[in-house]
């Protein structure tokens, strides 16, 4: 395989049999790539979540054809509101007969200096990308420990949660969080065995990065690692397949870095 031109990996039966809830999974990005990744690698089922209803329904219906997955459903929901988050939980444990794999993925990023940013942006951002991310997990922690038949977390953090960057600061702290949030939520849930942990991707380019940041920006971003590029969605994807199965068996609370920064 090429690194700087890698061929998709096709799916091996990682998760074959589980049930999977993925939110913020419309779009061209890491949800959706997680929820292809899923089906490919044996899922029974999957719901997706997101919060624009037409993008939603047309990732249900892609999903669909392009894997022959069948049993696919999509729930709207806002992980920003309470109400929404067990909604969506409880629309899941009824519709898969009780969800085997959260993964975490919605989240929100804009570019601003700090000094120039007002508190209603450091707050949306906050609240979707790190306060969602504690809302779905808790409620699923709730969900799972009732069940008593264990279970699996996968969060999306960012090296951003470890780096600095300009320009990021509201973003940085929010997956910053989600990394403290992971390793802390893992030890509770380890209780009632339900394993948590979360990846930590550098850059992958999608349609929501491009909108919240420059292309000067991002071919500067895209320099900085050692392949000459950015991650592919389906690569970041692949390495939360591995956290959702078994061969992860032994972890929980770590925080797996999808980057190949050279510095």
């Amino acid at each position: 395989m090429s690194l700087k031109k890698p061929e998709y990996v096709p799916g091996h039966g990682l998760i074959k049999g589980k049930s999977v809830l993925i939110t913020a999974a419309a779009g061209a990005g890491i949800g959706f790539s997680a929820a292809t990744k899923a089906a490919e690698e044996g899922a029974r089922a999957i719901v997706l979540s997101d919060i624009h209803e037409g993008r939603l329904e047309a990732a249900v219906e892609k999903l669909k054809q392009d894997t022959g997955l069948t049993e696919v459903y999509g729930k709207t929901g806002n992980v920003a509101v309470e109400e929404d988050v067990q909604a969506l939980v409880d629309f899941a444990e009824e519709t898969l007969g009780g969800v085997d794999i959260l993964i975490n993925n919605a989240g929100l990023g804009t570019s601003k200096l700090l000094i120039d940013m007002e508190d209603d942006e450091w707050h949306k951002v906050i609240d979707v990308t790190l306060n969602g991310t504690m809302r779905m997990t808790r409620y699923m922690m709730k969900v799972m420990k009732a069940r008593d038949d264990g279970g699996v977390i996968v969060n999306n953090a960012s090296v951003l949660g470890w780096r600095a960057q300009k320009e990021q600061a509201h973003y940085a702290a929010a997956k910053a969080g989600v990394m403290a949030l992971t390793r802390c939520a893992a030890l509770e849930a380890a209780e009632f065995d339900v394993r948590i942990n979360a990846v930590s991707p550098s850059i992958v380019l999608h349609p929501m990065l491009r909108k919240s940041a420059s292309e000067e920006l991002l071919e500067e971003l895209e320099s900085k690692e050692a392949y000459g590029r950015a991650a592919e969605a389906w690569e970041v994807a692949n390495v939360m397949m591995f956290l959702a199965s078994d061969y992860s068996s032994y972890m929980t609370g770590e925080i797996v870095s999808v980057s190949s920064q050279r510095s």
